[in-house]
């Protein structure tokens, strides 16, 4: 395996461009635009997917359409989201994305419009692309102030999901622990709906429940959970288990499979149900992070089998959380999870595309874009987190003409844009789509229209205050 693939793989569920080999292209990407020579290709496609079309018109019609969008920062007043309000309508899960992983303003517009949610519609559960059992651990303190947010953080947000260690996610966090002192009736929940790690509080809390429901199954339950949980920080517990032989990660699958088969025949006491309602779900989460790791992450058909399965998962996950916690949910991940349309061929279908298909209308997407700016993200080659830049978007791409617009910052509804825009809107073109690695070798060629419901459009980005270790 080559050093930059041997570096990338455990960062898998959340770079984009996980499972490409660096090449020297790269070097061209690293301070600016994605590669000259995509980009002359991609612009040209542009070109050629719409001859003779009016740019000028296509920007007239999206300004027209376009609602300014005021500030990212959550302490402003949200008389601009008004707009956003309307465009989201009844729906349950608003499944809200960023174009990097890495840049503030991503992040403080997603806490901005769930605090805007929160108060105005209803809104109680924040949902992240973060392993389960993190999500259980964060909702404690949420909700009972369990633990210091800051230790919680550095040991939770590890490995794929050390980016989510910044002082962006933090405030939010902290913002629904202080709603939750001020509405201890009526609160909020934070809850992770992803695949890539469980913690040993997961099979602590399916073993404490069989010792209690059903003790004549605790030594079965015991001994199939046996060497399983981790004993490690989640970093080094989530690197050694890709490593281990092919066998013995499917030999681990089949073991938690069982546990969550032999619980879910069991039928609760009365009084019982909601615990094993609860139980049930913590075995699935440690069955599906134990599946997905059963995969060949070094053969690319079963890196995209894997990719098609996490988002499966996380769809299934906060269906799940919606039916049984009876909350309407943000969902924060990026762009190509929450979209409808896989535009990358390693993500076959989408945890947007799986929830519409559950949901229908009551799922919305809402995506990100950005002209230029800078963003966090770990080094494909070095695994070190540090800033990135790149600059204004290159002519054809998405964002060159969507920054045309008047208004620097702003909501668009792609589903009622006027028609030009809409057409335009609908072709692939060129668009940064930014994940946790960088250099990306990857280029991305996006229909907007076709990917999402809503797009939130910001001029320039900055990097987030990242507060893991390098």
């Amino acid at each position: 395996m080559t050093r930059s693939k041997a570096v990338i793989i455990p960062s898998v569920l959340l770079s984009l461009g996980a499972v490409a080999a660096a090449t020297p292209a790269l070097a061209d990407a690293v301070q600016g635009t994605p590669a000259p020579t995509h980009v002359a290709a991609s612009a040209t496609a542009s070109r050629d997917s719409a001859p003779g079309q009016d740019l000028k018109g296509v920007v007239d019609a999206i300004e027209r359409a376009a609602r300014p969008l005021d500030s990212t920062d959550p302490d402003s007043r949200s008389r601009d989201l008004g707009a956003l309000d309307r465009m989201i309508g009844d729906a349950d899960v608003v499944g809200l994305g960023e174009a990097t992983h890495g840049s503030q303003e991503f992040f403080r517009m997603k806490h901005r419009l769930f605090r805007h949610l929160v108060e105005t519609k209803g809104f109680r559960t924040f949902s992240l692309e973060l392993a389960w059992s993190s999500g259980v651990r964060i909702n404690e303190y949420v909700l009972y102030g369990k633990g210091d947010l800051r230790t919680i953080a550095r040991e939770e947000f590890q490995g794929a999901y050390r980016i989510w260690n910044n002082q962006d996610y933090i405030d939010l966090i902290e913002w629904m622990r202080e709603h939750n002192r001020s509405h201890p009736k009526d609160p909020v929940q934070f809850m992770g709906n992803d695949m890539g790690y469980a913690g040993p509080e997961s099979y602590r809390r399916v073993t404490d429940y069989v010792a209690r429901a059903h003790p004549q199954l605790l030594g079965r339950v015991t001994g199939l959970y046996r060497g399983l949980a981790p004993t490690t920080d989640a970093g080094t517990y989530s690197d050694k288990y890709i490593e281990l032989p092919l066998a013995e990660r499917a030999e681990r699958a089949e073991r938690t499979r069982k546990v969550y088969e032999l619980l879910r025949a069991q039928r609760p006491g009365r009084g019982d149900e909601q615990a094993h309602l609860w139980a049930v779900q913590h075995a699935r989460t440690i069955n599906q992070m134990a599946e997905g790791f059963s995969l060949d992450v070094t053969d690319e058909a079963e890196v995209t089998k894997m990719m098609r399965l996490r988002d499966e998962v996380m769809a299934e996950n906060v269906a799940w959380w919606r039916k049984h916690a009876g909350d309407r949910i943000l969902l924060s991940a990026h762009n190509t999870h929450v979209s409808y349309d896989s535009f990358d061929e390693r993500y076959p279908k989408t945890q947007g595309s799986f929830l519409h298909d559950a949901l229908g209308r009551e799922y919305v997407s809402i995506g990100s874009s950005f002209h230029q700016g800078a963003f966090k993200a770990f080094g494909t080659e070095d695994n070190v987190m540090r800033t990135y830049r790149v600059g204004a978007a290159p002519a054809g791409s998405n964002e060159d003409i969507l920054d045309k617009v008047r208004q620097e910052d702003y909501i668009l509804d792609l589903r009622t844009a006027p028609n030009s825009a809409r057409a335009w809107l609908a072709k692939p073109r060129l668009t940064y789509n930014i994940g946790a690695g960088w250099p990306d070798p990857m280029t991305y060629e996006i229909g907007l229209g076709k990917a999402h419901d809503i797009l939130i459009h910001l001029n320039e980005v900055e990097a987030t205050e990242y507060l893991g270790a390098p």
